[in-house]
């Protein structure tokens, strides 16, 4: 059984916190809840929390404060926290059992969604409460592992919630999203994010912090990614670019080098992911002829990126390409480096 952090501070997501909070205050608890929005800016954290808190409920009603984390010391955070809760279950990929320290199958599989019969079959242990929390539902095995979830929504077993993750819910069965209540979180805000991250890296500097800020755009999961790879210096380059140009093209070719090895794949995928953020970033700040540049070169940037992601380009002229769309914010005219054009292996 998973161990679930529940007494931890949930950073954002007040709206979400207060609708599921007053469903559980009106009696109108719905039997199943899709909680959606962007990666990485805490669903499954709030899942987590939102399925203690549901549990600590049933235990101790009208007693708990009320907010989402629990008390440092409440009982059933510590056997949460432990993994010894017994009316709680929690399906996510699994460890394949051949495969690479960390490597997880590509599914929740229709052999774990019905492992949970058992547990969906008997009577809670602890109060009247049980909670199964799915990370993601978008990673359900298709057909059947969604079709075997889709039977326990359309007959639940009383005192059953279910806590769905959806990163993309127009890829779940429109059956089983029409069997949930919709729960949206969006990103974070700069206050927000600037506590989660922290919260995460406490050792950070606050410029640190503040540069993740801006990567991460609402998501410390993101911004978490960002900070391990150590791309600080590549933020910072990309902003140098757009704030005053690259004129001897240094900033870009030093860009292009350093990201064009094979051993630099993650980070060039980071950078990929990066340059339409920065590029976005400038535009909110435009207007008129200088908005529409920006604009102009979002959407190139967009399809550079999103064709390197599906094509074996070069890498050094994909970074090329992409610094030069950068470039222009700073007024400088679009030079093709031909990323479109090459598909060498990396």
């Amino acid at each position: 059984m998973a161990a679930v952090s529940a007494a931890s501070t949930i950073h954002g997501h007040d709206a979400a916190a207060d609708a599921l909070l007053a469903a559980m205050a009106g009696g109108s608890l719905h039997h199943a809840w899709l909680i959606v929005g962007p990666q990485g800016i805490g669903k499954a954290s709030f899942a987590r929390a939102a399925a203690a808190r549901l549990l600590a409920e049933a235990a101790e009603p009208g007693v708990l404060p009320r907010r989402l984390a629990l008390p440092e010391h409440n009982r059933t955070a510590a056997l949460l926290a432990s993994g010894a809760h017994p009316d709680y279950r929690e399906l996510r990929r699994l460890p394949k059992k051949d495969g690479r320290d960390g490597e997880l199958a590509r599914s929740i599989t229709i052999d774990q969604v019905r492992g949970l019969a058992p547990f969906l079959g008997t009577m809670a242990s602890m109060a009247d409460r049980r909670v199964i929390v799915i990370d993601s539902a978008d990673e359900l095995e298709r057909p059947g592992a969604s079709n075997a979830l889709l039977k326990s929504l359309e007959e639940p077993p009383a005192g059953v919630t279910f806590l769905l993750v959806s990163h993309a819910p127009g890829r779940l069965l429109p059956t089983i999203r029409s069997r949930c209540r919709l729960l949206r979180l969006e990103p974070l805000g700069d206050a927000a994010m600037r506590a989660a991250l922290g919260d995460a890296l406490p050792e950070a500097s606050a410029d640190e912090i503040a540069s993740l800020v801006r990567a991460g755009m609402g998501s410390p999961g993101r911004a978490l990614r960002y900070a391990e790879l150590g791309l600080s210096e590549i933020d910072d380059a990309l902003h140098a670019i757009a704030r005053d140009g690259d004129p001897t093209t240094a900033r870009r070719s030093k860009l292009a080098k350093a990201l064009g090895l094979k051993a630099a794949q993650p980070r060039y995928e980071a950078f990929l992911e990066r340059v339409p953020g920065v590029i976005a970033e400038a535009a909110q700040h435009r207007h008129g002829h200088e908005l529409r540049i920006a604009l102009e070169a979002y959407a190139q940037a967009r399809d550079v990126a999103g064709a390197a992601r599906g094509l074996s380009l070069d890498a050094g002229g994909t970074v090329l390409e992409l610094a030069g769309l950068v470039a222009r914010l700073a007024g400088e005219p679009v030079v093709r480096h031909g990323a479109d054009l090459r598909q060498t292996p990396r």
